[in-house]
């Protein structure tokens, strides 16, 4: 099926299933311990050996000698995988580095050994027997340092680097008020609980592996492209994933090396990365240095925005796209944006949730905040105004849906901004500080080609099979919910597996395309199922009506499951766009509000309330869509209080490798969240009529975050994490 026009009533629009908040299908499986994780799959390959990986123990250079002697020879270890001894290998399209490194070495913690053993203790036990000497090179380590020699990148997934609109920098210069800052933001690690982990096995040349993966056909794209072998040799299988925020969406150390574990032993391997591996050998979050300048009338309305940004990453790899929403969020005839990319000796920086969109809104909406104090204008009010409907450098396309405005307005009313004191420092709560802080959230809606496979039997049971996953996001229950909704089942009725390569190709999860776009390929093959119903019942397609479990037209009705009597009912079909994303620019909109406390004495943050309000097309489960937004929401004040990667420029690392020194928030640090839902759907993004939610609802939080703090203190913070010793020293005295 191709979608090409602009949806109109269709099955959907029903609403007796879709839009309901539902309790996530797969949420007794998880509460109960039985789903079953990518390292707990013990029952899928007998006789499975443990593989421990051994990390370079440098960040740039090369193995000069290694020594396996005594790993070898250690009890149970049944062999040991290197670069010399895998074979010829290639390096996959989404892999900036190597999996497998050696002799060169391009980051530290890079992989260059397996050990392969009866259990994970002799496995680990070996690997450290593993005797590596190393030729050091010299290194870039340091963002700030490497500045001068930042090149313009290529594109990165079709962004262009620079864009220019008007004469900035005359507008810039000849504007009244004028905001001109740099801003910082650190490396991040997705720090998800579930570790990288895959089992594989080889039954002759066909390969098998169970594993934590985001996007199933782009890796078993990738995989085969490494050990140059046929991708129909290739099945992967990642029915749950505990969390993943775009570091899970490629092939990492841990899939390739139980794939070369489990041919070196003969028998199957399952390979974990430690967390020190995670944070060091997989992706991150790239830092990023950022100049925004704003130019605006006296009355408030920007006539000049520019936007620069600066990151790093290997050899080969691409920037942090931390001006994309400058080019679409704010009105203003003279524009500037510009993205520079630094050669950087440390681990691959890559997608994290929101990538570009995170960062960047973390800076842009500061500006506009310090754009609003100098104007003496309500920031609320600022934002407001240089509200658009169409894309400022395309102005010929419109928005297809945009209700900035209304996000901000009615988050306004509902958290109370109106008693918000505009003067910073003066409102005390004993002996805390408070403020209040609002951003704007943005995020672009993404669609991707997206099948299924749908089957009936004689119960009455459809069965939805779809490459797709779930990586904690509710996409069990909402493909339910749309098999349920086109073929007038109740939800129990409905089974769903995710996944498999053997089933149809979806999106897959990722950029917050997946729920709109997986939920469409659904739809596709029920309108296929439907017809294949209709014809085998002597109906009219067009006629019959879909409900309670059966089908009617006209006089005559009959049970759903009737057209299967002779068999099962088998449909399959993709949904496929046509132009209308290129016709009409395709954005979700929303508003954060935070209110902190600060300690006046220690600087201590404490974050007292958020909400988010959002503008993201059809809501379609808005129980777990809510879970989504308040768990961005609270990523989003890790990232603004607390979160960094401590990088050693000496030596290339990440420092901090671990739960214990890379702090994320807990429930306490945070204790009232609140999400409202506008009243929302887009016709021109799918018969779903939906988008994307998962990632907007950590866009501008932390910004949100660090002008209530300044709300509170006085005290503006550009640097991030806002932390209590960027505060003390500048305090409002005691009275």
């Amino acid at each position: 099926m191709k979608f090409e026009t602009p949806a109109t009533t269709n099955p959907i629009d029903q609403l007796k299933v879709i839009g309901k908040p539902t309790n996530r299908i797969d949420g007794p499986l998880k509460t109960t311990g039985t789903a079953p994780y990518a390292y707990e799959r013990h029952d899928v390959a007998a006789n499975q050996a443990y593989g421990f990986v051994v990390g370079a123990a440098i960040a740039k250079g090369r193995i000069a000698s290694m020594n396996l002697a005594d790993a070898k020879a250690a009890p149970g270890v049944l062999a040991v995988v290197t670069a010399d001894n895998a074979g010829k290998l290639t390096k996959g399209d989404f892999n900036t580095a190597k999996l497998l490194g050696g002799p060169a070495i391009e980051h530290y913690h890079q992989a260059i050994a397996l050990v392969v053993a009866e259990s994970f203790e002799q496995a680990r036990a070996a690997a450290g027997l593993v005797r590596v000497e190393y030729a050091r090179g010299k290194g870039n380590y340091d963002l700030a340092a490497a500045l001068d020699g930042a090149a313009k990148p290529a594109a990165s997934f079709g962004v262009e680097p620079d864009t220019a609109i008007g004469n900035f920098a005359d507008a810039f210069a000849e504007a009244p008020v004028q905001v001109d800052a740099r801003y910082t933001t650190p490396d991040h690690s997705h720090a998800m609980m579930e570790p990288h982990a895959s089992i594989a096995a080889w039954e002759g040349d066909k390969l098998t592996v169970w594993t934590s993966n985001q996007m199933i056909a782009w890796s078993v794209g990738d995989m085969a492209k490494t050990l140059g072998i046929p991708k129909e040799n290739i099945r992967f299988d990642s029915p749950y994933i505990g969390g993943g925020f775009g570091g899970k969406l490629f092939n990492r150390a841990d899939a390739l090396l139980a794939v070369l574990g489990a041919k070196a032993a003969g028998r199957p391997v399952k390979v974990a990365l430690t967390r020190p591996l995670m944070i060091n050998n997989t992706t991150h979050r790239p830092a990023t240095i950022q100049r925004v300048r704003l130019g605006a009338t006296a009355e408030g309305k920007i006539t000049a925005i520019g936007h620069e940004s600066w990151s790093g990453d290997l050899p080969g790899g691409g920037p942090e796209t931390a001006v994309a929403q400058t080019r679409l969020l704010y009105a203003g005839e003279n524009r500037m944006t510009a993205m520079r990319l630094a050669v950087l000796d440390l681990p691959e920086g890559n997608a994290m949730r929101a990538p570009g969109e995170a960062p960047g809104l973390m800076a842009l909406e500061i500006a506009v905040d310090e754009l609003a104090e100098k104007l003496g204008m309500d920031p609320i009010a600022l934002r407001i105004l240089n509200d658009t409907q169409v894309d400022p450098e395309k102005p010929e396309r419109r928005f297809s849906q945009r209700q900035l405005g209304e996000c901000l307005t009615l988050g306004g009313e509902k958290f109370g901004w109106a008693k918000r004191n505009a003067k910073p420092g003066l409102v005390r709560d004993g002996r805390w500080l408070v403020g209040m802080g609002v951003a704007a959230a943005f995020r672009n809606n993404l669609n991707g080609p997206s099948a299924a496979r749908v089957r009936l039997d004689r119960s009455g049971v459809v069965t939805v099979e779809t490459d797709m996953t779930d990586i904690g996001t509710g996409t069990y229950t909402i493909i339910a919910q749309t098999a349920a909704e086109m073929m007038g089942l109740p939800l129990d009725k409905v089974v769903v597996k995710l996944g498999d390569s053997a089933f149809p190709v979806s999106a897959g999860s990722g950029g917050q395309w997946g729920a709109n776009s997986s939920t469409a390929g659904v739809y596709a093959a029920c309108v296929k199922l439907r017809e294949a119903v209709a014809q085998k019942l002597g109906m009219n397609a067009a006629d019959a009506v879909f409900a309670d479990g059966k089908v009617k037209a006209g006089k005559r009705s009959a049970a759903l499951g009737d057209a299967a009597a002779d068999g099962e009912l088998v449909a399959e079909d993709m949904m496929e766009y046509g132009d209308l994303a290129e016709k009409y620019q395709q954005s979700t909109f929303g508003a954060h509000f935070c209110e902190v406390g600060v300690d006046a004495m220690t600087g201590e943050i404490r974050i007292r309330r958020m909400l988010a309000v959002c503008a993201a097309g059809r809501i379609l489960n808005p129980k777990s869509a809510r879970s989504q937004v308040i768990g961005a929401m609270t990523m989003g004040a890790g990232a603004a209080l607390m979160e960094e990667l401590a990088v050693d420029k000496r030596f290339g690392f990440f420092v901090n490798h671990d739960l214990a020194g890379y702090e994320v928030p807990v429930h306490a640090d945070i204790p009232h969240q609140e999400v409202i839902f506008l009243d929302e759907t887009d016709p021109t993004t799918s018969p779903m009529k939906a988008k994307g939610v998962g990632e907007l609802g950590i866009c501008g939080v932390a910004a949100a975050v660090a002008n209530a703090v300044y709300n509170a203190t006085g005290v503006r913070v550009r640097n991030y994490p806002v932390t209590l010793d960027k505060l003390l020293g500048q305090l409002p005295e005691i009275a």
